[in-house]
């Protein structure tokens, strides 16, 4: 009896334990899914809120190109996507069409493509181009009455058409005319040729081996933390460094960012284009000051890893390579400040390393020149101009007072 009593009294008390554990095991198993649908909810509102931003990102974009578009207002944002391949086909068809009778604009290709694509160049945009191209040109057979189309007509209906216009006329208004370039024969004799094509050139001399990739918006912090607005191509200490198109020398000097640099504006205002962290000791070529006036494809100074101090000619980068940088400028206001305009210059490196000029050492000297140099029609049409005259005249007296124009990554703050 004893036995069966004590039994009774353990198995009641198994069954309540079982029990107990059981409804602990319940609550936990809807705390556990309340948490989980909590966190699920947490994620749903997260991605709403980020779509949300993503499409008044878009909007805002979108309502920037039709404002520019619509009206005569400067453009304040671009984003330039053009692929290598995409300015390889757009150059290639300019240039074989230049002596026809249909002669195709290498950037109205590009920006009616980007208008039928929102900016983007995957292959299918590609196929895109290669379309209009026959269609310009009268080359579909199947559409004689294209034959007289114009990109005009053509592009009439594309709301952005004129946006991607106006901004890829200011990212390569330069790169592609007339010129003339110097040839020396076997004999030693120098002529001058007459020639249609690519006139802006790599930055890195030819013969001269750099890497890169596509590092731009990568983070910086020295100083403060920032986006890397330009474009790194590693290399030798003492590599030529070119002007990738003709110009006026706008800043020159150290600054505690970018060492050695010198800062050259495109002729129609539009580019600035930014060499740094050139040679200690002898950054630039014999000569070159504020208010120079440099051709495409000439040595303007020389590769180092200076910068990242304040006090000047300081080796404080740690790997030796030119610091690329392209700025838009549509309007004054954009020139320094907040709201700048840098692009991605990957794609266009990539474009330029087929026409780099050749320099040669000039004696004894650390001097470098160029073997082919050119003559430039718009070098001599900016130099006859009064108003030019005045601006190189302005800027050398202000680089006596001043020290001319300032680095523009000092104001530069990544969010």
């Amino acid at each position: 009896m004893q036995i069966n009593k004590l039994h009774a009294v353990t198995t009641s008390h198994t069954g309540w334990s079982q029990r107990a554990v059981f409804l602990h095991h319940k609550k936990l198993d809807c705390r556990s899914a309340r948490s989980i649908r909590l966190f699920l909810q947490a994620i749903v509102v997260c991605l709403g809120i980020f779509a949300l931003f993503l499409f008044a990102g878009t909007r805002s974009k979108e309502e920037e190109m039709a404002r520019t578009a619509s009206s005569n207002a400067y453009i304040k944002w671009v984003d330039f996507k053009v692929s290598y391949e995409a300015l390889c086909k757009a150059m290639e068809a300019d240039i074989c069409s230049h002596a026809t009778k249909h002669p195709l604009d290498w950037i109205e290709l590009l920006a009616y493509t980007a208008a039928k694509t929102g900016g983007e160049f995957p292959q299918s945009a590609l196929r895109d181009m290669d379309q209009t191209i026959q269609k310009l040109t009268g080359l579909d057979e199947s559409k004689e009455a294209e034959a007289s189309l114009t990109m005009e007509k053509l592009a009439a209906d594309l709301k952005y058409y004129s946006y991607y216009k106006e901004a890829y006329t200011a990212v390569l208004g330069g790169y592609i005319g007339e010129y003339e370039i110097q040839k020396v024969d076997e004999a030693g004799k120098k002529t001058w040729e007459t020639c249609y094509g690519l006139k802006a050139y790599s930055p890195i001399a030819k013969g001269f081996e750099y890497r890169d990739y596509d590092d731009f918006g990568a983070s910086r912090t020295f100083g403060y933390k920032r986006e890397h607005l330009g474009h790194d191509m590693l290399g030798q200490i003492g590599t030529p460094v070119i002007a990738v198109e003709s110009g006026y020398v706008e800043a020159l000097g150290w600054n505690r960012y970018g060492g050695w640099r010198i800062g050259i504006r495109s002729f129609d205002g539009r580019r600035y284009y930014y060499y740094a962290h050139l040679r200690q000791n002898y950054p630039y070529a014999k000569d070159l000051a504020v208010g120079s006036v440099v051709t495409a494809g000439s040595v303007i100074g020389y590769m180092g890893h200076t910068g990242y101090s304040s006090t000047e000619n300081v080796n404080n980068i740690d790997e030796v390579h030119l610091h690329f940088g392209i700025q838009l400028i549509f309007d004054e206001s954009q020139k320094e400040g907040c709201s700048e305009i840098w692009i991605d210059a990957y794609q266009l490196a990539r474009f330029l390393s087929h026409n780099r000029a050749e320099a040669a050492k000039q004696g004894d000297t650390k001097e470098w020149a160029a073997v082919n140099p050119i003559k430039d029609p718009a070098v001599e049409k900016f130099l006859q101009d009064k108003k030019s005259i005045k601006l190189l005249k302005r800027l050398k007296e202000e680089q006596g007072t001043e020290g001319g124009r300032q680095e523009k990554e000092t104001l530069l703050v990544a969010p």
